[in-house]
């Protein structure tokens, strides 16, 4: 599977963009209602999550049926970093007549399903190097 091209720049009002070479974007800098990097961070971590537990939380109640994911992050002012990363996984079953055992069943398998394809995840909990290579052209 080829590698989808990302890149970001900057636009004329301060803001950043970042692009896929297949069309998406995203716009985050510094302000109120926007996203900072640090908040893009933890939505990766809540993103992967969700996609991840996606189709256990469908094949027990429905279509078009997903989990609320809060994620919080402790941030380390001092080293400029976050230490650590809080997933709260939320599924709204009410409404059906699932058992308190069906819920803790399919509680089970939502970990299950984000601690194996978490991709996100699985990079934070190691140490991840990143390379970087400046280029100025003239």
């Amino acid at each position: 599977m080829a590698q989808r091209r990302l890149w970001v720049d900057r636009r004329e009002d301060g803001t950043f963009v970042a692009h896929s070479s297949d069309g998406a974007e995203l716009v985050f800098g510094h302000g109120e209602g926007i996203f900072n990097p640090g908040d893009l961070a933890k939505i990766a971590v809540a993103a992967c999550g969700e996609l991840s537990s996606a189709s256990v939380v469908e094949r027990a109640l429905g279509q078009n049926k997903g989990a609320t994911i809060e994620v919080s992050g402790d941030y380390d002012e001092t080293n400029d970093r976050y230490n650590s990363f809080s997933e709260k996984v939320s599924v709204d079953a009410s409404g059906t007549s699932m058992s308190q055992a069906d819920a803790d069943k399919l509680a089970k398998r939502v970990e299950r399903h984000i601690e194996a394809d978490c991709t996100v995840a699985h990079t934070y909990r190691q140490a991840t190097p990143v390379d970087i290579s400046i280029d100025v052209r003239r």
